[in-house]
């Protein structure tokens, strides 16, 4: 029963006077305790039950945690373009437990000891980057502040598990200003392959409107002297068949011909506007004598 009602009582899982007034103490898991003898540091209590006789001068100085903590670190500094910035780093650090009378009984403010040294690295690191590299090169400065930290703590007992930098940030007014300039410069390029697609589609316009035009000049020459050829073979056989008429008077009937039927044909067309041509047979002569011209020396150059 008296067993029983120790392990019951508050005070012996706390660790306090009432506990050592039953010389018996617990310590929890990820938790070391101190252990002193008149005053004097005496042993590191492991977690679990322990006996302390208090009327042999021992006593629980305090407790000291393993786990990992965090501390969140905000530093103003100043880059080397003259842009004040809040740098935002992030500490994760634990207490060694073959060390813990080193953390317990060497610093008396850790948390302090470890914003001091942040702020000292970060401030002797950023003034000589600009803000552009401030941003690339903030794994670099958290790496420093890591190597400062672990060969500063270590001699009191702690451990550096992690250094980050969580957080840039510059003042608001030098953030709008590089929205802005990254927005014209986004603007800029837009502009420029806006301009140089606009200048494709002419090339590519102009490239297609020169070969559609020298088609089409292919197709009026191949016209020209298919109609060409049809006439000289008309002119050859008709003087062959017809004695007595030579190829000038066939070449006469057929431009007659033509010019009737060019005539009827503007004559119907529903949007035919008025054309002024000379009318009569000296107009048709000489329009005969016209075309037999070139029709005879494009059978020539043929």
């Amino acid at each position: 029963m008296i067993l029983l009602f120790l392990i019951e009582f508050p005070a012996f899982k706390r660790g306090d006077n009432m506990g050592n007034l039953f010389c018996c103490v617990q310590v929890d898991q990820s938790t070391v305790a101190i252990k002193e003898t008149f005053g004097k540091f005496d042993d590191v209590l492991q977690p679990g039950c322990h006996c302390l006789p208090w009327f042999l001068g021992s006593q629980l100085a305090g407790h000291l945690s393993l786990r990992v903590q965090q501390l969140d670190v905000r530093c103003e500094t100043k880059t080397k373009d003259n842009v004040f910035v809040n740098v935002v780093a992030s500490i994760q650090y634990r207490a060694l437990a073959n060390q813990a009378s080193d953390a317990f009984y060497k610093l008396s403010n850790t948390k302090g000891q470890i914003q001091a040294y942040v702020f000292d690295v970060i401030r002797a690191t950023v003034p000589r980057l600009d803000l552009d590299d401030v941003f690339e090169q903030k794994n670099d400065i958290a790496k420093a502040v890591e190597d400062e930290l672990e060969k500063a703590m270590s001699t009191y007992g702690y451990e550096i598990v992690q250094t980050l930098i969580v957080d840039i940030e510059p003042d608001e007014h030098v953030k709008r200003a590089m929205n802005e300039i990254n927005a014209a410069a986004r603007l800029r390029v837009a502009a420029t392959e806006k301009a140089e697609a606009e200048k494709i589609l002419q090339i590519k316009r102009a490239e297609g409107e020169a070969e559609s035009k020298y088609l089409a000049g292919l197709g009026i020459a191949r016209q020209r002297q298919a109609i060409v050829d049809g006439l000289r073979d008309s002119v050859l056989g008709f003087s062959e068949n017809v004695p007595g008429t030579t190829a000038k008077d066939v070449m006469d009937m057929v431009l007659v011909t033509q010019y009737f039927d060019t005539m009827r044909e503007i004559g119907a067309a529903s949007k035919a506007s008025t054309v002024f041509i000379p009318h009569g047979p000296g107009a048709v002569r000489d329009v005969a004598s016209q075309i037999r011209e070139g029709l005879l020396q494009a059978s020539s150059v043929s």
